[in-house]
């Protein structure tokens, strides 16, 4: 799939502590109803074997909505899935080496906290940035967070697009206006919902008036 700046407006990042008794394919489904632009597939606990079974499934959900599969930090279970890219942090498979694997249409975001962090991925051939943590998250207690002025400084700092990370609700989503950012990374804003569909639609909608133009 080839990358557009506009496929991160609104960027879910799937979580199975928020699944309850539904199956997150079902709530992956969901936030795809209510219009999510891109999806990423973050397993830390499903072996090698179990996590391609379920990003090839999950890809075939997302194909079917024409929104991107990213799959967290497993270059490996990317491609073996083809899922549409990898999501990468700061001490995982090095953005150039995955470059040089995958060649131009495999879409690659990688994880910056700093400016030299940002333009150090950008040259290595990063797509784009996920930037933060912008606020405490429930998802990484430990996060280490940036401040809106840092996240701006960051941002202006490369030519890529970026995705501000980090604890983003409805509640403090406005509070990133003028920072730079191409859209938001969630988990519980809209996995965390008793109606995805609803919350992933209305949060859209307010991420749409933050956004960089």
């Amino acid at each position: 799939m080839i990358f557009d700046k506009n496929m991160l407006l609104l960027y879910a990042v799937s979580d199975r502590s928020w699944s309850q008794n539904r199956t997150l394919y079902d709530q992956i489904e969901d936030s795809l109803k209510g219009g999510v632009t891109i999806v990423q597939l973050r397993e830390k606990n499903l072996d090698q074997d179990e996590f391609v079974k379920e990003a090839v499934q999950i890809k075939g959900l997302c194909a079917r909505y024409n929104v991107p599969l990213i799959i967290n930090d497993n270059v490996y279970v990317a491609l073996k899935s083809s899922a549409d890219g990898v999501h990468v942090g700061i001490d995982d498979t090095p953005v150039a080496e995955i470059r040089e694997r995958t060649g131009r249409d495999f879409i690659i975001g990688a994880t910056a906290k700093t400016v030299e962090q940002a333009q150090s991925a950008e040259k290595a051939g990063a797509d784009y940035l996920g930037v933060g943590a912008v606020f405490p998250s429930p998802t990484k207690k430990n996060a280490i967070r940036i401040t809106t002025a840092q996240l701006q400084k960051i941002c202006y700092s490369v030519s890529i697009p970026c995705v501000a990370i980090g604890g983003i609700s409805l509640d403090n989503v406005l509070e990133l206006k003028d920072g730079g950012i191409q859209g938001i990374a969630v988990v519980s804003a809209i996995f965390g919902s008793d109606n995805i569909v609803t919350a992933t639609a209305v949060l859209k909608e307010k991420v749409k008036t933050v956004v960089k133009s």
